[in-house]
């Protein structure tokens, strides 16, 4: 019999695995990407307002926050739209590679949303990630432009954790991505009534699309998202951190199975790609490593 801890361990790597797996819907869905996460949210908010009424938990927020919400919810639509546009525009490989760089992006901003001083080795980790980047972009000209859509995704990822890190520790997890997903919902269905796109064909999905979009919502973003935080809840943050790191690899490797040629890159674009994930995993390291010296201090002192 497995014990707990490794129970939870390896039902995070599952998880981890099934967010991989996200960017490979993303590549198999027809659709644009727009339309691809106007659907993603509303059948995800379907099943997280199912698990909300099932639990029953309330969804009171004060005005002040559900503002806040709301904002972060259009952020998380940004960031989901230029997430499946660098795939599509791109590959599932390149796209997983350059979004790894959110938890730099994530260092770079956390002193100026906290107001402390800029860590050293933050900004020589962000320099190599530089270096990292510049390989890939001397790959392939034509992944340019996914390569920069997949920044911006990085970057939109890295603003709404910071934000929902402050939420988190004072509402529940479900009922703010409840709100933060409707907001976002609206926000494309405004942009589509704008621009007269519900028509039709809007509507006139493939039957695989259907399928591949059920499994996005269901299991890769409502289910994911339900154990993940039940996981977290079991295992420290800095293994938390290091698991979740592994994303991209297990994404690019799926992708390489089940794509197929499309997702076959030379061996320059790997090497870029590894330098940028060893430092995104060696900054987590060493900000862990920090921690607990800080508080091994606090304690002493």
């Amino acid at each position: 019999m497995l014990n707990d801890k490794l129970k939870n361990y390896l039902h995070l790597h599952f998880i981890i695995f099934i967010w991989g797996f996200t960017a490979i819907l993303g590549a198999l869905i027809s659709v644009d990407a727009v339309s691809l996460v106007w659907y993603r949210i509303l059948l995800a908010v379907i099943f997280l307002y199912a698990y909300i009424i099932i639990k029953k938990f309330s969804l009171h927020v004060p005005k002040q926050v559900l503002l806040g919400m709301v904002v972060t919810g259009i952020i998380i639509a940004l960031h989901w739209i230029t997430f499946f546009m660098a795939i599509k525009v791109s590959n599932v490989s390149v796209t997983l590679a350059t979004i790894s760089t959110a938890a730099l992006f994530t260092s770079i901003l956390e002193p100026i949303w906290y107001k402390r001083k800029m860590i050293w080795y933050e900004v020589m980790f962000g320099l190599i990630v530089v270096v990292g980047l510049y390989v890939i972009f001397d790959v392939d000209k034509a992944y340019v432009t996914g390569i920069i859509l997949a920044l911006i995704s990085a970057f939109l990822a890295s603003v709404f954790s910071l934000i929902n890190g402050k939420y988190v520790k004072k509402y529940r997890a479900s009922v703010i991505s409840f709100y933060e997903l409707i907001s976002g919902f609206i926000f494309i269905t405004v942009y589509f009534l704008f621009t007269g796109q519900f028509n039709a064909r809007f509507f006139s999905l493939l039957p695989s699309d259907w399928l591949y979009l059920i499994l996005l919502a269901s299991v890769c973003t409502t289910y994911a998202f339900i154990a993940g935080v039940h996981v977290m809840k079991h295992l420290t943050p800095y293994t938390v951190m290091l698991t979740v790191n592994l994303e991209p690899v297990y994404g690019i490797i799926l992708a390489f199975f089940i794509l197929g040629d499309e997702e076959k890159m030379s061996p320059q674009f790997y090497f870029g790609a590894l330098i940028i994930l060893s430092v995104v995993i060696i900054n987590g390291i060493l900000k862990n490593s920090l921690k607990k010296k800080s508080s091994s201090g606090l304690l002493n002192s």
